[in-house]
């Protein structure tokens, strides 16, 4: 136990998190059992250790960090060792990689039951479905997502300033105002495309190859977040590999299941599924016509900017690249489905948003343009400005 104690405050005092996320706001941190999901590289660990950062002091026994990847609970169950925590003052319990452990799910439950004075904040993958799929926590976890830096995250990283979120119907409305203040601090496009290459994964800031560590990552996440969480067996690796490289290749299109199939030896129910599951992973995202999410979608798209770069640097165009970023920085907040009469998507079910790489020469009064472009005007909004939406 002291050496958990002592490997906690080195982290703590060690940490460089030098942007606040968004989601520290919004989580509840007076809740017994809270759950943090998010895919590999975001920031789950630095989240953990931001917040016992801004809540306790380095010294302090009433909160502390584990993994549960250390060997310490090959023969320790969590509820023992969270008694024993509270014994000694214990209050705060966070817990990374939880699904390490065996059990995890009805461990957690052992210690919500038992230490109802304890609070518990865990970390995992945002293949869990912890609700749904986990009858131990499901009525009693209050989950949260931590996605990758937005595009206002990266510019208060890299330019020093402090811009704060704008809603949705803010940037549509009073976009020209909103970039004006904008630029009055930062150049956006001076940062642009580092954001689009580089910039959704917090990890770019270590002195490695992005791509390379990036490509590592996403392995990651086939090998461990979807073949162990998902319970599929490994032989299916490289089928998944497959069908993942083809649907990227393919530019955002519809997918054509049949087809996968053959080319995948799978059958089509089985692609879907593991369609379902990438996009679970947050390497995909599937857009359908309506709000029913159980029919085929009518496009896929990779998750992130990122992504594309490190995939197929050569070969993806411009706009699979706009608007790519475009639902990467809508989804975490609203509903995207296929748009209709010249719009790209449908947010919420009422705005109608097309993504240009230039402003349009003309426009459709029932549909807002984001183009590639520094300022905007009427109904033509700059891209880059909805990254400001988290």
């Amino acid at each position: 136990m002291e050496a958990l104690y002592r490997t906690h405050a080195y982290l703590v005092e060690h940490l460089k998190a030098p942007v606040r996320r968004k989601l520290m706001d919004e989580v509840d941190w007076r809740a017994p059992l809270i759950g943090i999901k998010g895919s590999r590289g975001v920031g789950k660990t630095t989240f953990l250790l931001q917040y016992a950062r801004e809540h306790f002091s380095v010294s302090s026994r009433r909160c502390l960090y584990v993994n549960a990847n250390n060997f310490y609970f090959a023969t320790r169950s969590l509820a023992d060792f969270a008694a024993d925590f509270v014994a000694q003052g214990g209050e705060v319990l966070l817990i990374d990689q939880v699904f390490k452990l065996p059990e995890w799910s009805r461990q957690l439950r052992l210690v919500h039951d038992r230490l109802p004075g304890l609070r518990v904040v865990f970390t995992g993958s945002s293949v869990m479905r912890l609700k749904d799929e986990n009858p131990d926590i499901g009525g009693i976890v209050r989950p949260y997502s931590l996605r990758g830096f937005s595009f206002r995250e990266f510019l208060n990283l890299r330019a020093g300033c402090a811009l704060d979120t704008v809603s949705l119907s803010d940037v549509v409305e009073r976009h020209e105002e909103i970039s004006r203040d904008v630029h009055r601090s930062v150049q956006p496009m001076d940062y642009w495309k580092d954001y689009l290459h580089h910039g959704y994964y917090p990890f770019h800031r270590e002195r490695r190859n992005f791509s390379e560590n990036l490509l590592k990552t996403m392995n990651m996440m086939l090998e461990v977040d979807i073949l162990l969480l998902k319970g599929i067996e490994t032989s299916s690796l490289h089928r998944i590999k497959r069908l993942f490289y083809a649907i990227a290749m393919a530019g955002g299109v519809a997918p054509n299941v049949s087809q996968l199939a053959e080319e995948c030896a799978l059958s089509r129910a089985t692609v879907l599924n593991y369609i379902k599951c990438l996009c679970d992973a947050r390497l995909l995202v599937a857009i359908h016509r309506s709000a029913d999410t159980a029919k085929k979608p009518s496009r896929v798209l990779l998750h992130n900017p990122n992504l594309l770069y490190a995939l197929y640097p050569a070969t993806f165009g411009q706009q699979e690249l706009l608007e790519t970023y475009l639902q990467c920085m809508l989804r975490r907040d609203h509903q995207l489905t296929v748009g209709a009469h010249g719009a790209t998507f449908c947010v919420d079910d009422a705005l109608h948003l097309r993504v240009c790489e230039t402003e349009p020469p003309r426009r459709l009064p029932t549909v807002h343009y984001a183009a590639d472009i520094r300022h905007g005007h009427h109904n033509v909004v700059p891209l880059w400005l909805f990254g400001l939406l988290y």
